[in-house]
């Protein structure tokens, strides 16, 4: 079946995916804070569906006309490794372009917090045109957050 990315706000989908993922999100307080964020207009969300169940998901929140954030992108298990997560982000920044925006940044776990899954993930945003911009320490959690960004867009 073919894959199918929409702009909808589901955030019990969001929680469904979140919780089909204690390697990444085995927090249950963040995860309720994502799932906040999924019902909050601040945030520009998109799923991935197949066959109508929502496979990935994706929160986008716009700071300036020119950067946008990805806050969220998480896809669940037995979709991984399918090309789900890059092709939200291409339809992600290849929208945010064409709305005159040049710059996507995303915020991770830092390499020097040793773990497996968040090499994963680092890896992934590498592979998907993200470059390691800063790492901080508690920025969004006690330990290191790697900010990453990606140009989507000619500056103008």
């Amino acid at each position: 079946m073919p894959i199918e990315i929409e702009y909808a706000r589901d955030p019990h989908a969001v929680r469904n995916v979140l919780e089909s993922l204690p390697e990444w999100f085995g927090d249950l307080e963040s995860i309720d804070d994502y799932i906040v964020d999924a019902a909050n207009e601040k945030f520009v969300s998109v799923l991935a569906r197949e066959s109508g169940v929502t496979i990935g998901v994706s929160l986008i929140r716009r700071h300036f006309s020119e950067s946008a954030e990805l806050h969220l992108i998480a896809i669940s298990p037995e979709a991984r490794g399918h090309g789900i997560g890059r092709t939200l982000i291409e339809k992600i920044a290849a929208d945010l372009a064409n709305d005159g925006c040049v710059l996507l940044s995303v915020h991770t776990v830092g390499p020097t917090f040793d773990n497996e899954a968040y090499a994963q993930t680092r890896s992934f945003y590498r592979a998907t045109g993200f470059y390691p911009l800063e790492e901080h320490s508690n920025l969004d959690w006690s330990g290191p957050t790697l900010i990453l960004v990606r140009p989507i867009a000619p500056a103008r």
